[in-house]
């Protein structure tokens, strides 16, 4: 059953990719995602960047089925995973975390995720999330206010989000899952300033990392705690 239900996801990963294209090209310039058709469809899939969201989605989605099972949390954790890969492409092109995305993946995954816990009858794991959740944001609101350069308010507002998916899964799992976005900013950083891709006056967005530590947090946050912990 397993089985089926990663392929199932992967090969809904794809379809969602698909759509995440037209979400990418027109959130930013604030079109209706309701118009049709969707040529932005055609265009990305002749490119190398759109078939790396859609082929990037499906695989996203199908490791999401492979780590959570046949979980009530499940499609709220494909849910972020779908905003996730919008939000850092748009944030890699244009340096934003538009709120027409994080504020409808929070609203989304805080019912779906209240859904599980009435599904999973646990009621403390939902508290522990949205303590999480709170938790992060408190945190980079505070490092918001010490180095407004260093920390937009829209990583500030995603923080909540991913606190209270790692915060699903654990303490460790968020304290974990948002270090590690520290951790790969600092090296991808310090990587394109050494190679001069970028220079000291380009800012490097910071979403597309918070993103890259939340998802490894997620899948594989139990088996490096559990590691390190020994």
């Amino acid at each position: 059953m397993t089985g089926v239900l990663v392929g199932a996801c992967g090969l809904a990963g794809l379809g969602v990719g698909a759509l995440l294209l037209v979400m990418i090209e027109r959130v930013p310039e604030h079109d209706s995602l309701r118009v049709r058709p969707y040529p932005e469809i055609r265009a990305g899939m002749r490119s190398s960047g759109g078939w790396l969201v859609v082929v990037g989605t499906g695989a996203l989605f199908a490791a999401m089925a492979l780590r959570l099972g046949e979980s009530w949390a499940l499609p709220a954790f494909l849910v972020l995973t779908a905003g996730l890969v919008a939000l850092s492409v748009i944030d890699l092109r244009h340096q934003i975390l538009p709120n027409r995305i994080v504020y409808p993946l929070g609203e989304i995954s805080i019912v779906l995720l209240g859904v599980a816990a009435i599904g999973e009858s646990d009621g403390e794991v939902f508290l522990r999330a949205l303590a999480c959740g709170l938790g992060a944001f408190l945190v980079f609101l505070l490092l918001h206010l010490v180095a407004p350069r260093g920390m937009g308010f829209g990583d500030v507002k995603l923080s909540f989000v991913l606190g209270v998916f790692l915060g699903w899964l654990g303490v460790g799992e968020t304290v974990l899952g948002l270090f590690l976005g520290f951790v790969y900013g600092a090296v991808i950083g310090l990587i394109l300033l050494a190679t001069k891709v970028r220079s000291r006056q380009q800012p490097i967005p910071f979403g597309p990392f918070l993103a890259a530590g939340a998802i490894t947090g997620v899948l594989f946050g139990n088996l490096i705690l559990d590691w390190y912990t020994g």
